[in-house]
């Protein structure tokens, strides 16, 4: 079972825990998608705390119709 809570602006919450790549992990509350298709978005203080490899650059379009550019990390393997 996963427990979280509801915030303020009425968001579904969950704690992550993250295990970067040299070993170290971080706790994160993160908001919880209906469209989650697989991947996070992180925080980049999160990204340089887990130690995170940068892969490339990727493209999405927002719900608004705008495209935005990010940086996609290496995914950890468990």
């Amino acid at each position: 079972m996963i427990i979280g809570f509801v915030n303020k602006y009425v968001e579904a919450i969950i704690r992550l825990v993250g295990l970067g790549s040299k070993g170290h992990e971080q706790e994160v509350d993160v908001v919880v998608d209906t469209g989650f298709d697989g991947s996070l978005s992180l925080p980049p203080a999160i990204v340089a705390a887990l130690g995170l490899t940068y892969r490339q650059r990727g493209r999405a379009i927002l719900a608004d119709g705008s495209e935005t550019v990010f940086n996609i990390y290496e995914e950890i393997a468990y």
